[in-house]
């Protein structure tokens, strides 16, 4: 009989035992769903980051114990499973596994090492780059299941001579790197990602009478934050994820040599490929996007229902045509078939719902905004200990739960905490906004982290290892730009709160 492992068997009443505690001690007893919520989210990051069973069965623990526990309804909760996000990602995956089929990847691959060169870092800070850019202004799941499949390809064409463990390391550390960059590039911009407008709508309805805060002035304060992040990303990957170089790796003649033997691209490529394109222009320009001193149009303005469609309606819109369009080199057959789409990682996306069902009863059962209303002894704290503390608590909570979602319950909390301590709302509102971006430790945390999760080629625990690095790094630089940078950039010469504002 093989023998269990201890983590494992720690992992398991540990979890246990911390969801028992907590679903009989009413932390807030005219709420008892809280200290239940608590103890579901406690077992399940444990059993997450344990591995106690497999990853999607601790995901569909809040089938079990939110209705069982009176937080959310079975139809409810069920309904967190399945939805345009679960969408966009398969869509993405499935135009990936049409690459792959079509060896189209390898096309891309080599052009890419011919650009960047066959050094391990330099690879990794050209996607880094690229994905954090594209990120600024598209939703980081795009992204990332643009950049992934892609990466996949170099980093096999790149290790054909390395050893396992070369392989094994390299894999993951380019991986992180696409999930970091997919998240700190939208940091950068008010379009990014979802916390920083909700930062924007929040702070107009809290203090109405303050200045507004445009496109311009978010992004000279928060694109340091994000070059920084990047920087120190593409640092510690380095250094502790790859080689330095790579003995046989392919030189540029060899590149050459192997790119003119695949031939002219043919015509399965050359759709697959347009299609990538296509949908890579839809996601990017489908909404305005605001660039302070111009509009770009989006296009939705041309259809009758624009607020009806989402990313994840595109993804599938343009995957759908791969099963349709009939192939010219092998006959009777398809771009797609259902064969090469079953390879489709189910698990994650029971994966992805998990979290989604995790957030809506962190919300439902009011531990979000019990959480936040906890800040409130903090009023006595020098404003660099509040926004430190602000900016960990958040960093750390958003692991577990939706970054908008977090950002939505306990920014209004910050606003009053501000006025309650005479202290200007921006110190503490804005690191709480970029800090809801920087959850880099576990699969649910992002779906960038969930789509290299599917990989299969990183595990939760080097993920963890990892993520908790990056969370900690994330801390100082956030404060210590807010403290110094933050204040020159907003004007603010005084941290009290302004007179007028409320």
């Amino acid at each position: 009989m093989k023998k269990i492992p201890t983590a494992r068997v720690i992992g398991l009443v540990a979890g246990l035992a911390c969801c028992f505690i907590f679903s009989l001690i009413d932390i807030e007893p005219s709420k008892p769903q809280v200290g239940r919520m608590l103890g579901v989210a406690l077992l399940m990051a444990i059993w997450w980051i344990a591995e106690v069973v497999p990853l999607a069965i601790t995901s569909l623990i809040p089938v079990v114990l939110l209705p069982f526990l009176g937080i959310s309804s079975g139809r409810v909760v069920s309904t967190a499973y399945f939805n345009d996000v679960i969408f966009l990602f398969l869509g993405g995956f499935l135009l990936a596994l049409a690459m792959q089929k079509w060896q189209l990847h390898k096309r891309i691959a080599i052009r890419i090492l011919l650009l960047t060169g066959t050094k391990p870092s330099g690879v990794l800070m050209g996607f880094m780059g690229a994905t954090a850019f594209l990120s600024m202004w598209i939703s980081n799941t795009a992204t990332a299941m643009m950049m992934v499949p892609i990466l996949l390809s170099v980093v096999l064409k790149l290790s054909e001579n390395a050893t396992e463990k070369q392989k094994s390391n390299m894999a993951a550390g380019m991986l992180l790197g696409i999930a970091y960059s997919a998240s700190i590039g939208g940091i950068a911009t008010l379009v990014g990602t979802p916390p920083n407008l909700s930062f924007v709508r929040i702070f107009h309805i809290m203090f109405p009478h303050a200045p507004e805060v445009g496109f311009g002035q978010w992004l000279i304060f928060a694109l340091p934050v994000s070059l920084l992040m990047l920087v120190f990303g593409w640092v510690y990957l380095s250094k502790f994820y790859l080689p330095a170089s790579l003995s046989g790796s392919p030189g540029k003649t060899v590149l050459i040599d192997q790119y003119k033997s695949l031939g002219k691209m043919n015509y399965e490529e050359r759709v697959v490929l347009v299609i990538f394109i296509a949908l890579t222009f839809l996601w990017t320009f489908r909404t305005d996007i605001d660039l302070g001193f111009m509009v770009l149009p989006g296009w939705d303005f041309i259809l009758a229902y624009p607020d009806m469609i989402t990313d994840g309606t595109l993804a599938i819109a343009l995957t759908i045509p791969l099963f349709i369009i009939p192939s010219k080199k092998t006959p009777d057959t398809y771009l797609m078939d259902w064969q090469t789409a079953s390879e489709l990682p189910w698990d994650i996306v029971l994966l992805f719902g998990g979290g989604f069902a995790l957030a809506g009863g962190i919300r439902d059962s009011g531990l979000a905004q019990w959480i936040g209303e906890q800040l409130v002894w903090m009023g006595s704290l020098h404003p660099v200990v509040l926004i430190i503390i602000v900016v960990t608590m958040i960093t750390f909570l958003t692991e577990l739960t939706s970054n908008t979602a977090t950002t939505e319950m306990i920014l209004p909390i910050l606003a009053g905490l501000s006025v309650s301590v005479n202290l200007n709302p921006l110190l503490l509102m804005v690191p709480a906004a970029i800090a809801a971006s920087m959850a880099f430790m576990l699969p649910v945390a992002t779906p960038p982290n969930a789509i290299i999760f599917g990989t299969r080629l990183i595990t939760v625990k080097q993920m963890a290892r990892a993520g908790l690095v990056m969370n900690l790094i994330g801390i100082v630089v956030l404060t210590v730009l807010v403290w110094f940078w933050l204040r020159i950039v907003f004007g603010i010469e005084a941290i009290e709160m302004p007179s007028g504002w409320h």
